[in-house]
């Protein structure tokens, strides 16, 4: 036997051939960038973000939330409003409808510009840039005294608000990867989804206390308090190295990536429709529920409280879902029932039966988009990781931009006879049949990877 008590014990000071073992240094943070001398005795960091203090990964929860809800928000705040604004410029239902539009195309074309700039330069600068022009935009909004003013000063406050959701995706991307992406995406994915559903909500509650004007001046104060809060709370998270990295310093060259990309495209279609398909019934709702079924403005906002649950719903059981079973089978179901929740609300309306028959499979509808957005953004931005503010910029500019194009369909279907729920649910229709043809033509379900760890 080895007699182990005469083998002397060397310490690590007596081993000067060797270094000593560094810690790891980390950046503002908290991820670890390198393991140090001895790899062996460092902690494993798959992701950057994974060494991130449960605390301060709260902190981005909460902060990139606020972020990713100042688009929605932004866009539907005023929508009880439509009403008021109709009556106070003398014009059509149809011509406020395009201040949304308006609002959504310059959101598009914002996050556009905004993605491969944060490739590019870098998080910070581009969110601190647009966000200040969002203020202002939406104090000129709050000013306007007639409706073209009004659709100008919207249009750039949908640019100005563009960076948020984009730049807060492409965070999570830099931090995190694989199954806990899942869950901080589905987190931004659950804001992004009910933001749209409660901001009438909030707006209902503004209306009953000031004049149409103050919602503008509550987004103005709004977006003052994310630039603030960005300064002081939000570090850079794209390492020099990936912004100067040979082969992706280009726009194009982003571009070209992630459109080579089948999955990527098929997913792209889900999301613009879905998006589409909700913004039908967003665009439309105040029209239908106030003036054909008599509810008052705050009447409209408890209806809109209640479909939140359904986006609530439907985003927090996809996390758990997809981490599992994979995003494209979650989307396999979730499409399919929109199909079905919309066709459903276009047969009880020509049934006859009235309220029930309209707001049942509408709550189903809102919570299979739900459903669907986190699955749309893990399957974009989890094979992109190295262009995660362009990828998250196509997405965002696809799902606004087709839906400010789409969503005055219904006005237009119903410009002779009013808007019903037939005329309402029947673009929702037509979104989500093209939607699920995308899901098993472009994406094909059993073609996609599982996500790694």
């Amino acid at each position: 036997m080895l007699d182990t008590a005469s083998v002397p014990v060397q310490k690590p000071e007596d081993r000067p051939h060797e270094p000593r073992p560094q810690p790891a240094p980390r950046s503002d943070t908290g991820a670890i960038r390198t393991l140090g001398s001895n790899p062996a005795t460092a902690p494993i960091v798959l992701h950057p973000g994974d060494s991130i203090p449960h605390r301060r990964r709260v902190l981005y929860i909460v902060l990139l939330g606020a972020l990713t809800a100042l688009g929605p928000f932004t866009i539907d705040l005023y929508l009880p409003a439509f009403p008021v604004l109709e009556e106070d410029f003398q014009t059509t239902a149809a011509l406020i409808q395009l201040t949304l539009t308006g609002t959504m195309i310059g959101f598009a074309l914002g996050q556009l510009i905004v993605g491969p700039l944060s490739d590019k330069v870098g998080r910070r600068w581009p969110l601190l840039s647009v966000t200040a022009l969002h203020v202002l935009a939406s104090t000129a909004a709050a000013l306007a005294p007639t409706l073209e003013l009004l659709s100008a000063a919207r249009v750039l406050q949908g640019a100005g608000a563009a960076a948020g959701g984009v730049v807060a995706a492409a965070i999570v991307r830099d931090l995190f990867g694989g199954r806990r992406l899942v869950v901080m995406l589905s987190r931004l994915a659950l804001v992004s989804g009910v933001a749209p559903v409660l901001a009438p909500l909030v707006g209902s509650a503004l209306l009953a206390v000031m004049p149409w004007r103050g919602i503008f001046v509550v987004l103005a104060v709004y977006g003052a308090v994310m630039l603030v809060s960005a300064i002081i709370f939000l570090p850079e998270t794209l390492p020099k190295a990936r912004r100067s990295e040979r082969g992706a310093t280009t726009v194009w060259q982003r571009y070209r990536s992630v459109f080579s990309d089948r999955v990527f495209i098929g997913v792209l279609i889900i999301g613009g429709m879905t998006f589409s398909g909700m913004f039908s019934y967003l665009s439309s709702s105040s029209f239908l529920f106030q003036q054909t079924y008599g509810f008052d403005a705050q009447q409209y906002g408890i209806l809109f409280a209640v479909n939140s649950l359904g986006v609530v719903v439907g985003v927090q059981t996809a996390s758990r879902l997809a981490a599992r079973f994979g995003p494209q089978w979650v989307m396999a179901w979730s499409t399919a029932v929109l199909v079905l929740a919309a066709s459903a609300i276009v047969v009880t309306d020509q049934l006859g039966l009235g309220l029930w028959g309209t707001v049942v499979p509408l709550w189903i509808f809102i919570a299979a988009c739900g459903f669907t957005f986190p699955c749309v953004q893990v399957l974009a931005l989890d094979r992109h990781g190295k262009a995660a503010g362009t990828a998250q910029s196509i997405i965002g500019a696809t799902n606004f931009g087709v839906a400010g194009l789409v969503s005055p369909l219904v006005g237009w279907i119903a410009r002779d006879a009013g808007i019903t729920a037939t005329t309402m649910a029947s673009v929702m229709v037509g979104c989500s049949i093209i939607g699920l043809l995308a899901l098993w033509l472009v994406v094909r379900p059993r073609s996609v990877e599982r996500l790694a760890p």
